[in-house]
């Protein structure tokens, strides 16, 4: 009996941050006093523009960090939906430390008890992932935390993944990334990852070169594929 696991090999978990260990949704959520029932629209077109954004600035060569990114999207979507002023503050103050996903502790913890590297490479700012590793109280279960403000560009450019090859000293063969993101998914794969899609919001698979090769629910299915 081939007791291999679905992953053999694997120097390094690499996770992206937002939408796969932290939930994006969480700062609308705790704002839904002042939001109503506009408070789930408004994390969709939230998000929705603060993605654009990075890949029209990337095309652009017009790179800010992510959290002039993230206010430009909460500007656009509060605008559109007719949200006052009053709540942006509070709203990007929140999203500095969202909230993580339940599982998210729990298995870091064991890839780092198993001897895998564990590591974030993420498009955020390197203040915003400081502040939300913190909250989440995972900081110490993290060999690294790589933000694409080091080179300038988004995802999912290749020189954002060679970031991870580079820091953790790996190479891309050796690594298992991990996104909810189905465009970032297809960006890592093409790149030369081992790709598991945490497909969370149960999304359709991009017309994308790059095919991951395991597709999940949640985090809490990793360890399996890893044999742990």
């Amino acid at each position: 009996m081939d007791t291999t696991p679905a992953l053999d090999d694997i120097g390094a978990c690499v996770f992206d941050a937002y939408g796969t260990l932290f939930d994006v949704t969480a700062a609308a959520a705790q704002c839904r006093d002042d939001l109503g029932d506009k408070a789930g629209p408004l994390a969709v077109l939230w998000r929705t523009k603060q993605l654009e954004y990075t890949w029209l600035r990337s095309l652009m060569d017009e790179y800010v960090d992510f959290r002039q990114v993230t206010g430009d999207g909460l500007d656009y979507a509060m605008a559109t939906l007719g949200i006052g002023g009053d709540v942006r503050a509070r709203l990007m103050d929140l999203y500095m430390r969202l909230d993580a996903y339940g599982e998210v502790k729990d298995v870091l913890g064991g890839l780092k008890a198993a001897g895998i590297k564990t590591a974030i490479l993420s498009n955020g700012a390197p203040a915003m992932l400081e502040a939300a590793v913190k909250n989440a109280g995972i900081d110490d279960l993290l060999d690294d935390v790589l933000s694409v403000d080091a080179i300038g560009v988004y995802k999912p450019h290749p020189r954002v993944y060679q970031l991870a090859v580079d820091g953790l000293g790996l190479a891309a063969g050796r690594i298992c990334f991990m996104s909810s993101n189905a465009w970032d998914v297809s960006g890592a794969a093409n790149f030369g990852f081992r790709v598991v899609w945490v497909n969370r919001f149960g999304q359709q698979r991009e017309r994308l070169p790059g095919a991951h090769e395991h597709e999940i629910s949640t985090l809490a299915e990793l360890p399996a594929l890893l044999g742990l």
